[in-house]
């Protein structure tokens, strides 16, 4: 199911780094996230159901903030 809040997300296995894009524009990494939880995402009916219960505030994170141009 498409979500209404997540436009995209990525999955960095290696890196253990879940990349999301919302639908806002706002760009989050979240960091050390185990593959099975990325995994679980994917699976889920909801996405952002299943990113506000196991994801937000579980793992630390970065915002990338947007250029502006001059």
């Amino acid at each position: 199911m498409p979500s209404t809040v997540i436009r995209r997300w990525d999955y960095d296995e290696a890196e253990q780094r879940l990349d999301v894009t919302f639908v806002s524009g706002r760009v989050y990494s979240y960091h050390e996230v185990p593959a099975a939880v990325a995994q679980a995402m994917l699976e889920a009916f909801s996405k952002g159901s299943y990113f506000n219960r196991h994801i937000r505030d579980h793992f630390a994170f970065t915002e990338h903030r947007r250029r502006v141009s001059p």
